[in-house]
């Protein structure tokens, strides 16, 4: 499987109300679970109604921010940490100068840490997530004014 089948599948699975998947093929295996408080009562068919109003909010909120100005966007699905660490500093505040280059934040994914890189030498406008949000595949993290 290329990466981008396998982003394009946890795409999926995110917007799907699946608690769980797994997949074997010729050697590779992948399993995905939802995290979730609610889990018991996932198997009630009201838990099952609950996730579509809330991703119907959600593809409305990203394409309007790009009118807003140029993002930093996801790119990969996983959970975004704004900090190397819980007890550490955020990597970028609002009104932060950064470089081109410089780690903004950490996308993990599969229990690997993936480091988004600032794509030019900027001025940070706006946080558009929260740390220990999930992220979905060019979901805007950040939007920004380049210098």
């Amino acid at each position: 499987m290329t990466n981008q089948e396998i982003f394009d599948l946890m795409d999926r699975f995110e917007r799907s109300s699946l608690q769980s998947m797994k997949l074997s093929k010729e050697g590779f295996s992948l399993e995905l679970n939802r995290a979730s408080a609610a889990a018991p009562s996932a198997a009630v068919v009201p838990a099952a109604a609950a996730p579509a109003p809330a991703s119907a909010p959600a593809p409305a909120a990203p394409a309007a921010r790009p009118a807003d100005g140029p993002v930093i966007a996801a790119p990969l699905v996983g959970t975004y940490y704004a900090t190397p660490a819980p007890d550490q500093p955020p990597f970028v505040a609002v009104g932060d100068t950064v470089k081109k280059g410089q780690t903004v934040c950490l996308i993990e994914a599969m229990k690997m840490m993936s480091e988004v890189p600032a794509p030019c030498d900027c001025v940070i406008e706006e946080v558009l997530k929260a740390s220990g949000e999930l992220v979905a595949f060019e979901e805007p993290l950040f939007r920004y004014r380049a210098v």
